[in-house]
């Protein structure tokens, strides 16, 4: 028996606490990554790479539920225990910000979200080179903080670099890729070019039907977006 405050014990309960998080059960998610928290905090410290895994897995609980504030608040002790342990140029240093600058992005807090967004992409530069996804996903979230500020040049310019790298990492006919397309679109579509947006548009929807099938939720989102723009184009 290893006892109920073993570093095992903890780990078996993050585990459980990860099953119900990718079932959308957010209370027991939340609880059971507590109890790791616990035994964590008890047993490693609280500037254990482990205690700070925790801190970053309740903090997605929070932010799934919409709760930035919360969010914030574990994500930033998850980067404290991160720049302190594992230094400002690790790969979860950079997603911790990444993570802290969705979380302002969707509290409305577009410079701070682009601040650290920008942090993230550096670091993402630095250690994992320019062709990595996590790149691209720097690049599209830095896009997405122009793109609420009405910076539509800069959003483009970036959701145009991160296309890129999916295209040349993931393929074509990747997920990942048609959401670019349809971020592109998106900024057509501020912009007033609505032909081109559906170009982009129907770039994405034939990547989801050929990946996700034609009656996924994507799939049926974007086939309702075009709808709604060929008739306005129509008039």
């Amino acid at each position: 028996m290893l006892g109920d405050n073993h570093p095992n014990v903890a780990t078996s309960y993050s585990n459980i606490g990860s099953v119900y998080d990718s079932q959308g059960n957010y209370a027991r998610a939340l609880e059971y990554y507590q109890k790791a928290l616990t035994i964590e905090e008890k047993v490693l410290g609280e500037n254990h790479p482990s205690t700070a895994t925790s801190y970053n897995k309740i903090g997605g609980v929070y932010y799934d539920q919409g709760d930035y504030a919360e969010a914030l608040n574990y994500y930033e002790k998850t980067l404290a225990i991160e720049e302190n342990v594992l230094g400002e140029n690790h790969p979860s240093t950079a997603t911790t910000y990444n993570n802290i600058g969705m979380a302002y992005l969707y509290q409305g807090d577009y410079s701070q979200a682009l601040e650290y967004s920008i942090k993230a992409l550096a670091i993402r530069e630095k250690v994992l080179g320019e062709n990595h996804p996590d790149i691209a996903i720097s690049y599209n979230n830095i896009g997405t903080a122009y793109l609420y500020q009405g910076y539509f040049s800069p959003a483009m310019e970036y959701y145009n670099q991160a296309l890129l790298i999916y295209k040349r990492v993931l393929g074509e006919n990747h997920p990942n890729t048609a959401t670019a397309y349809s971020n592109i679109a998106t900024v057509c579509i501020y912009q007033g070019d609505y032909t081109q947006a559906l170009k982009y548009y129907q770039k994405a929807l034939s990547i989801y039907e050929t990946v996700l099938g034609e009656n996924h939720q994507s799939t049926l989102n974007i086939k309702g977006i075009i709808a709604r723009f060929e008739q306005l184009i129509k008039g």
